[in-house]
């Protein structure tokens, strides 16, 4: 299955929606995790978290109990050495499924990331069909071509899910089917590969648990290519802040004119709506941007305490 849709759109949402279902008929999953979007995630044991590796042992250890669901989560890892991490994990789960059956039900999220489309071929030793697996994507194209090759079942969601079957299609060359439009509001457009049916929108269930900010993600992870530089007015700098308190550690700690030059560029607000993904800090930081009476000691005191407020305390 390949469930895939713009970024915010609600990919997590739903894959939390099938977990549900997956505990009421007694099927044992594991997600892939690279971003620690699961680690709330109920029914689940996680392995892993943003200052350790998952453990392979512990992994297959916990799978073992059928009444085991297991989220790994990756953030421990630097993001360029995720894809290897999954390579050498992937082979386990496959032997497991061989022997067991189980864990019946695999979610890779961020797919274009742990099978991304640059290893195809031999690098990944895949197996011949990754059965009963959930991709979820922001980019189909940029997953392995082998992958896609055995999906069987497309959900595409948001306004832009007709792009995404497009997308899917020109990477396998194969046809667009019919049907394929914005699905309405609040349903997902539905196609079955192997029917000779047109996509057409379906409802969906949204989960019974709220899923929750994953605050350890922002705050303590590697966001890797959506990490926050600062470079200064000149471009001579380029200090990479790779999570919220390496921002705020180095925010402490540059000159005041490299500070200044982001505040009124209005970098930081930015960062925190389109990289954080929080409107609110966003938007709280916009008005600190804006006020020209704050000097520098004061707006990063202000800005520091935006961010503390919403992620430091919940996380303690």
């Amino acid at each position: 299955v390949l469930l895939a849709g713009t970024s915010g759109i609600g990919k997590s949402t739903l894959a939390t929606a099938l977990t549900e279902r997956f505990v009421e008929q007694g099927f044992q999953f594991c997600v892939l995790d690279p971003e620690g979007d699961y680690e709330e995630l109920e029914d689940v044991l996680v392995v892993g978290d943003a200052k350790s590796p998952p453990s392979s042992r512990e992994i297959f250890d916990l799978l073992s109990k059928p009444s085991n669901n297991v989220a790994v989560n990756m953030l421990g890892i630097k993001t360029a050495e995720r894809p290897n991490a999954f390579a050498k994990l992937l082979p386990e789960l496959a032997a497991l499924r061989a022997r067991t059956g189980r864990p019946h039900w695999l979610i890779i999220d961020e797919a274009h990331h742990l099978l991304p489309h640059a290893r195809d071929g031999t690098s990944f030793a895949l197996p011949k069909s990754l059965s009963a697996t959930i991709l979820v994507t922001v980019h189909p194209d940029l997953v392995s071509r082998d992958v896609l090759a055995g999906v069987d079942t497309v959900l595409a969601l948001g306004p832009e899910a007709d792009k995404v079957v497009e997308s899917f299609c020109a990477a396998i060359g194969e046809d667009v089917p019919q049907g394929v439009v914005p699905p309405p509001e609040n349903k997902v457009l539905y196609w079955n590969r192997s029917t000779c049916d047109p996509a057409r929108p379906i409802s969906i269930e949204r989960p019974r648990q709220e899923r929750k900010r994953h605050i350890r993600k922002y705050a303590e992870g590697d966001l890797g290519d959506n990490s926050f530089y600062f470079r200064g007015a000149d471009g001579k700098l380029n200090l990479k802040a790779q999570n919220l308190m390496m921002f705020l550690h180095i925010a402490e700690g540059i000159d005041d004119r490299t500070w200044e030059h982001h505040l009124r560029a209005g970098d930081y607000s930015a960062w925190f709506r389109d990289q954080v993904k929080d409107q609110g800090l966003a938007e709280e930081a916009a008005v600190i941007e804006d006020d020209e009476s704050l000097d520098p000691h004061r707006s990063r005191a202000a800005i520091a305490e935006a961010v503390h407020r919403r992620y430091t305390a919940p996380a303690d």
